[in-house]
């Protein structure tokens, strides 16, 4: 008696080559299931369940494996994929994986990006100096002029654009956070809530800041403490700009300071703190004129 047919079996390879918009993958089929397969391919979405009524390749026919390149993906977007193979029977789904593509501001810079809980944030620090609209922003090396600034303004640690120091990323000041405009199009700067999200996710103001800070002392000072980095948010302690003392660079190596986007009152607006010698994450606020470092987040609404 001739054995039925069934449902094709197929396996998803894993991504490889991911850009802000493409990335490469593919599918093996070990088995037609006794009904020649008649297309094959893989299938993409932002939804947790990819299937061929969302985007898909089509990539031949019958068993084997294959390989393809997908392409108009958008940057800092979590995309789940799974290959699919279709007989007379019907179509069949290999294994699942997602992946997040890195993003790309205003200038081309690319940052990489990871997912803690229902956040998506930079894994990097913000280096742009323009914003989402092609502005620049005024980047501003005097000491005395920066001190006195009541509009915004950007800069790099002791004016040094080395490329070896670029991984720290620009400081901004909080006249440039509060235009709306600094982070690419569908990130914002973190609300106090979202920090807050962010550190109960992780265990608690406590410990929290060891979670987020990268490991070594290739960057922060020793003995880095309870750095572990498990989610690769690898925060850096790119030091700040004093709006007083003359515009002073000061802390590099030691501290990491970012802006929350909350003003406290006319003068001051909410930060987060990592130190070399602790694992909080410290609340607390920071002159509107001095300049921090800054991490953007993931719009909740944006695909």
């Amino acid at each position: 008696m001739e054995k039925p047919a069934t449902l094709p079996e197929l396996y998803t390879v894993p991504i490889t080559n991911i850009t802000s918009t493409s990335a490469v993958c593919g599918g093996s089929i070990v088995n037609d299931g006794g009904s020649g397969v008649i297309t094959r391919g893989v299938c993409w979405s932002i939804n947790f369940e990819p299937t061929i009524y969302d985007n898909i390749s089509s990539d031949g026919e019958g068993t084997g494996s294959f390989t393809c390149s997908i392409d108009g993906l958008t940057g800092g977007t979590i995309y789940y994929i799974r290959a699919y193979a279709t007989n007379l029977i019907g179509t069949a789904y290999g294994n699942k994986f997602f992946f997040t593509t890195p993003l790309t501001d205003i200038e081309g810079n690319v940052y990489r990006t990871v997912v803690i809980g229902n956040q998506v944030w930079m894994a990097e620090n913000l280096r742009t100096t323009k914003y989402f609209d092609n502005t620049k922003i005024p980047d501003v090396t005097d000491n005395e002029a920066w001190s006195t600034l009541t509009t915004p303004a950007c800069c790099w640690y002791k004016n040094d654009e080395s490329k070896k120091y670029q991984q720290y990323g620009m400081l901004y000041n909080w006249f440039t956070v509060n235009t709306g405009k600094l982070c690419p199009t569908g990130w914002h700067i973190p609300s106090e809530d979202e920090w807050i999200t962010l550190t109960v996710y992780l265990g608690g103001e406590d410990y929290a800041g060891g979670k987020l800070k990268e490991l070594g002392i290739n960057h922060w000072i020793s003995p880095n403490t309870g750095a572990s980095d498990i989610f690769g948010f690898s925060a850096l302690p790119g030091g700040y700009r004093s709006g007083l003392y003359s515009g002073a660079f000061r802390a590099r190596g030691y501290i990491g300071w970012w802006w929350a986007g909350k003003e406290s009152d006319l003068d001051w607006a909410r930060t987060r703190t990592l130190a070399f010698d602790e694992s909080v994450i410290a609340k607390g606020k920071g002159l509107k004129i001095n300049g921090y470092s800054v991490r953007c987040v993931k719009d909740l609404h944006t695909p």
